[in-house]
């Protein structure tokens, strides 16, 4: 919860990134950014750490938590999870799952479903990130951009239906689209799923990610 007029953000992440790419892992790059701004407080959390970093002090401690996993979503225990289901549900703590954390194990206990995509395909190619409700919060700031390279996930997306579809994505030479950045209520709490980040490329570096990182920190904190 907000700590010396802080919003307090916990960023959790498997660190199996590259770390040529992100030597702190994707969420040391989200952290970093996020801690130049004087009302944000952002540390990190990895899966060795004392009860997989997400205890309950530190569960309760945070506004929102991010999530980044890709080939250990299995060595997150019951446990982990069923304390992060409660801090969201019943407390409105903020979620955010980025990219391969659609298989994650707090984000499909919070979504109920199997939370698969139709295809995932790493093809390398430019993806455009467009708007799709310029309203919304989350999209503060942000214009339609370019990623140079990335992988795509191919809809059908088998997840409730959303609240909000904030970004959509335009991949494979223009033949796929798919809902890139969604936004869920569950229980008290606000949950959005950013789907594009393939962990190879520099992605999260780019400003313009960093920036909807920021947006999704605040809203899903309800500091927004």
């Amino acid at each position: 919860m907000a700590k010396d007029g802080k919003m307090q953000v916990l960023l959790w992440s498997e660190l199996t990134e590259p770390k040529d790419i992100y030597p702190n892992g994707i969420t040391g790059v989200i952290a970093d950014d996020l801690n130049q701004y004087d009302n944000i407080n952002a540390t990190t959390a990895t899966l060795t750490d004392p009860e997989q970093g997400v205890s309950e002090e530190a569960l309760e401690q945070a506004d929102v938590l991010f999530w980044f996993g890709h080939v250990k979503h299995g060595d997150v225990t019951d446990e982990s999870v069923a304390r992060i289901k409660r801090h969201v549900e019943e407390r409105g703590m903020g979620f955010v799952a980025l990219h391969s954390s659609h298989f994650a194990k707090p984000y499909r206990a919070l979504m109920g479903t199997e939370c698969s995509w139709r295809a995932y395909v790493e093809d390398g190619k430019p993806a455009r990130i467009l708007v799709a409700e310029p309203e919304h919060p989350i999209a503060a700031g942000v214009e339609p951009f370019t990623i140079a390279r990335e992988e795509w996930y191919g809809e059908p997306y088998a997840v409730p239906t959303p609240d909000s579809v904030v970004f959509v994505g335009v991949y494979a030479d223009k033949n796929e689209v798919a809902r890139d950045g969604i936004t869920w209520t569950c229980g008290k709490g606000r949950v959005f799923y950013w789907r594009a980040g393939h962990e190879t490329y520099p992605i999260y570096h780019m400003p313009e990610v960093l920036q909807i990182m920021e947006n999704a920190a605040r809203w899903c904190a309800k500091w927004a």
